[in-house]
């Protein structure tokens, strides 16, 4: 039954991550559907200018490599052999990427594409420099264009469709919602073709276990996920505060009707609000790796306006650390009054303490970030 905070919470969404599937992207299997791909386009370019509203921020995960790659081998069933798997994506990104880039460019908008793998995303160094890299191209107005990088990793292959990957970068860029284009309408109660009293679900609440026994059955002989990924993929992104939608790709003009607030598909509703989710897993789960000493001043911007940590009010650094570790942020007075992920080493930030940002790049010969700790990386302590 949907709820009328629904539409509130769809139209309201400001940064949005968009995930197809490699049926839909390639008109099961046949090829890249020139004609799908230029509509989501358009839909996207709509989301990001506004069209009379507030522009949207918009990442597009993408399947499809692998069909794509298939079909330009001439392959017409899906190879067992990773390498033959991983070859075909190799193949198939290079069409897969150009058609994205062309038809974003025809609707005015510029793309990039990011190829991630799962290991990325846990290694605390490459997951900011994935965030950062992402969070800059969406400054610019840029749609990243993502994928899982087959050539070199096989999680995709065996597990997912990229619905993981999807929840991943959602979780990543801090995504208000999650929207799964799909072969299906949504979620069903129960299988639709063989269960005729199958009763479709309009909304539920992301990660309630009755979901996971509804949702079952294979994905399609072109990719390998099933409407169980999806679900899975849901209470992942969830985690974040990040609520999935779960919808027919076809469905005309999909992305910019759920935008308006309409009740398109299955929504799964994130039952943690996206600011207190990353703190609360920034509080609670993190390891510290060492700790940075703060002036009476930077101490008050902390506490006070929840600012972000700059070098400059640094007065010493303990411990050795990397970037992307957690650190304590302590007061002159030893007490720690907050956490958060480091952006820079501890050797650099040493180099650092004291230190404005237009110095950064004589001193370290680049600049990674402004900040030592960035405001959305740091919680205060309690």
């Amino acid at each position: 039954m949907t709820t009328p905070a629904t539409p509130t919470l769809l139209r309201e969404a400001r940064r949005i991550v968009v995930k197809v599937g490699s049926s839909l992207v390639t008109n099961e299997g046949r090829g890249l559907d020139e004609a799908a791909i230029g509509e989501w386009s358009r839909q996207l370019a709509a989301l990001v200018r506004g069209d009379g509203a507030r522009g949207r921020e918009v990442i597009m995960v993408s399947s499809g490599a692998i069909a794509e790659g298939m079909k330009r081998l001439g392959w017409s069933t899906r190879p067992r052999e990773v390498h033959a798997l991983q070859a075909a994506a190799a193949v198939g990104q290079m069409g897969l990427a150009q058609m994205y880039e062309s038809k974003l460019r025809e609707n005015g908008l510029g793309s990039a594409q990011v190829l991630l793998t799962h290991a990325d995303l846990a290694d605390r160094e490459r997951y900011l420099n994935a965030r950062s890299t992402l969070l800059t191209l969406l400054q610019h107005g840029v749609v990243p264009v993502i994928n899982e990088n087959d050539t070199v990793v096989n999680d995709e292959i065996k597990f997912g469709d990229n619905d993981t990957l999807g929840a991943l970068v959602a979780n990543l860029v801090e995504a208000d919602v999650l929207v799964i284009l799909t072969d299906q309408r949504g979620l069903y109660s129960a299988d639709p073709r063989k269960d005729p009293g199958a009763r479709f679900i309009d909304e539920a609440q992301a990660g309630d276990a009755e979901l996971e026994a509804m949702a079952g059955g294979a994905g399609s002989s072109i990719g390998r996920g099933g409407m169980i990924t999806k679900i899975l993929a849901a209470k992942r992104a969830a985690g974040s505060g990040a609520s999935t939608v779960i919808a027919w790709g076809r469905e005309p003009d999909v992305l910019l009707r759920l935008a308006q607030g309409e009740s398109i598909g299955t929504l799964l509703v994130a039952q943690t609000q996206k600011m207190q989710a990353r703190k609360q897993w920034m509080a609670d789960h993190l390891q510290l790796r060492g700790a940075v000493i703060v002036d009476d001043g930077a101490a008050r911007k902390l506490r006070g306006e929840g600012k972000s940590l700059l070098p400059i009010g640094m007065t010493a650094v303990e411990g050795e650390f990397s970037r992307g570790d957690v650190i304590a942020i302590r007061d002159a007075q030893g007490q720690t009054i907050a956490r958060g992920l480091a952006n820079y080493a501890s050797a650099e930030a040493r180099l650092l303490c004291r230190k404005p940002s237009s110095e950064f790049e004589a001193l370290l010969g680049y600049t990674a970030e402004h900040e030592m700790v960035h405001r959305d990386n740091l919680v205060l302590s309690r």
